[in-house]
């Protein structure tokens, strides 16, 4: 492996002149894979000085965050998961507040400032609200990276405008900043920055290089030394050594287990009897094998022996029971748990007896409507699955969807999948990997990353290709590569004479398969919508004339009419 992520720190809070000490910080450094999974955390509150019980708040903020961030899914980006946390622990604090004596008077109520500094892979992510500071030493000099949420009235007095606790929405100042070996970032209460020299912090910090926690007491006691009347607490934290871009998890996993030998029907494998081969590709083996514990039926795969040596394949291998692993849901295909230690390296999945989207649509080549909105329904679920994770599939097509004998449809193959918690670990994963030309969204061929409406995009194309066999846009999608051409893109309608599809249906088919991504849907679920209730501004638009509908249809009635024209002044005598 690689570098992994080193740090060093130092602490030290002090009362001062105060009887009581509203300050609380705290940090956590996992041990891998959390390490490279969600990064290590550092947090820093304030309880304001008008409230007798705000150190609970601070101690009540500090605590849950070190403790519920490490408790989110592995999937999602930093800023979701950390954000997500202190917003619960805003609403718990503005709650404890009404619900307290203090419910007319916020001012001593649960409040206080919080700032957290998560440092994850290459990148430091900063979370702020009031007036704690978080600073990084850059060029001999102190760089202030937080904003003061403090309104002042005069100059000599002001009042916070934004703290945990004391509203009950919350707005979070967040930014990324790449980090380096030897980056060092101070994180400090009014009571130290108000009143310490920069020179003397600066100094302190490298006269103590090897004895952070020294250094932060000698800020706080230097502060202290000049005056400053308020509680006193200082964080250093340093880069020592960032991280290669690896996954630590997956790859220890591929380093750790061999490639399996080629499995052979009704032989045992690693407490697997193989039934039968499935599928196979110059990538893969899927083996249908049966648990010898359990007695259930599973699907096995097993990596290419060509591609042993490749560490990235490896580990998109991996990847995908990974995703399933973290994904509940009905429409998505589940990982088997593990009940063993394995001997080789191979993924499980459950099996799932049934035939896939495209072969369903072989069978049924007309589906009705109602049967059409059904499965894109159940498909839509699973892809909500996929973005509450923080995940996008971004190869959805007929072939990885199934239907089983009861009619739940299930997206499976994950291999393209984008997850935002390892696209930031700074993996070897690509930003974007482009599924199937037919079905992926415009924006991948100008070499942008997808989001959730280049899911959507995909959906659409699929609901749009099971009521009419056709796609559309046809097959130009793929061959535009510039945003200019795609403008030019033009929707081919669903409708037809043949088929009774509710014109506002086509409406909406058009508006999730928009080339621009902003002018989809915002959200799946009014895609879904729609696709049962009429949009009245869709309503507001007439049907289609035949000259786009079907060309041929009316320039062969124009010239039926004109033939009539015709023969009728050739019939007619002569005036």
């Amino acid at each position: 492996m690689t570098n992994q992520l080193k740090l060093s720190i130092g602490q030290y809070s002090d009362k001062g002149l105060k009887p009581q000490n509203q300050d609380f910080h705290g940090a956590l450094i996992p041990k891998e894979p959390q390490l490279s999974l969600k990064g290590a955390a550092f947090a820093l509150a304030d309880g304001i000085s008008t409230s007798s019980v705000s150190q609970i708040a601070s101690a009540a903020a500090v605590k849950s965050f070190l403790d519920d961030y490490f408790c989110t899914s592995d999937a999602w980006s930093v800023r979701t998961a950390a954000e997500r946390v202190l917003l619960a622990a805003n609403s718990w604090l503005h709650s404890q507040t009404r619900r307290s004596e203090y419910r007319f008077d916020k001012d001593r109520g649960y409040v206080c400032t919080f700032s957290a500094l998560v440092v994850k892979a290459s990148t430091a992510h900063l979370f702020h609200v009031g007036d704690t500071r978080i600073y990084r030493l850059h060029d001999n000099a102190l760089e202030q990276m937080t904003k003061d949420h403090r309104l002042w009235v005069s100059q000599e007095e002001s009042y916070l405008s934004r703290a945990l606790g004391i509203d009950e929405h919350l707005e979070i100042d967040y930014q990324a900043l790449s980090i380096k070996p030897g980056d060092t970032f101070l994180l400090a209460t009014d009571g130290v920055y108000e009143h310490a020299d920069t020179q003397f912090i600066l100094a302190t910090i490298r006269e103590h290089a090897t004895a952070l926690d020294t250094a932060a007491q000698r800020i706080v006691e230097h502060a202290l030394e000049r005056g400053s009347g308020d509680n006193l607490t200082a964080q250093i934290l340093r880069i020592d050594q960032v991280p290669g871009a690896e996954h630590a998890e997956l790859q220890l996993q591929a380093e750790r287990l061999p490639l399996p030998p080629m499995p052979e029907p009704r032989t045992p494998f690693d407490g697997y009897e193989i039934v039968r081969e499935l599928h196979a590709t110059s990538r893969s083996h899927v083996f249908l094998a049966v648990d010898n514990d359990s007695g259930e039926r599973v699907v096995l795969k097993t990596p290419s022996i060509d591609l042993a040596d490749d560490p990235n394949y490896l580990e998109r291998f991996l990847l995908e029971e990974w995703i399933a692993r973290r994904i509940n849901s009905a429409h998505v295909l589940k990982a088997v748990p593990p009940t063993r230690k394995r001997a080789y390296l191979y993924t499980a999945m459950e099996y799932i007896e049934g035939q896939t989207l495209r072969q369903w649509l072989i069978d049924n080549p007309r589906p009705e409507i109602e049967t059409v909105r059904g499965i894109v329904e159940q498909i839509a679920r699973g892809l909500r699955a996929f973005h509450r994770m923080e995940m996008l599939h971004q190869d959805l097509r007929p072939e990885n969807i199934m239907i089983d004998q009861n009619g739940t449809v299930k997206i499976i193959d994950f291999g393209a999948t984008r997850v935002a918690g390892i696209i930031e670990a700074n993996t070897n994963q690509p930003e974007s990997i482009l599924g199937t030309a037919l079905y992926s969204a415009p924006e991948y061929f100008l070499g942008l990353s997808g989001t959730e409406r280049s899911d959507q995009f995909s959906l659409g194309v699929i609901c749009y290709q099971m009521l009419s066999g056709r796609f559309p846009y046809g097959t130009d999608v793929a061959k535009c590569r510039t945003a200019k051409a795609q403008q030019r893109l033009s929707y081919d309608s669903v409708l037809d004479e043949e088929r009774e599809i509710p014109a506002w249906v086509d409406e909406a088919l058009k508006k999730a398969t928009h080339p621009s991504p902003e002018k989809r849907y915002d959200d799946l679920s009014e895609f879904i919508y729609d696709l049962r209730h009429p949009n009245r501004a869709f309503l507001n638009k007439t049907r289609p004339p035949l000259i786009e509908r079907n060309p041929v249809l009316f320039w062969q009635g124009v010239s039926a009419l004109l033939a009539g024209a015709l023969m009728y002044l050739l019939a007619s005598p002569p005036m």
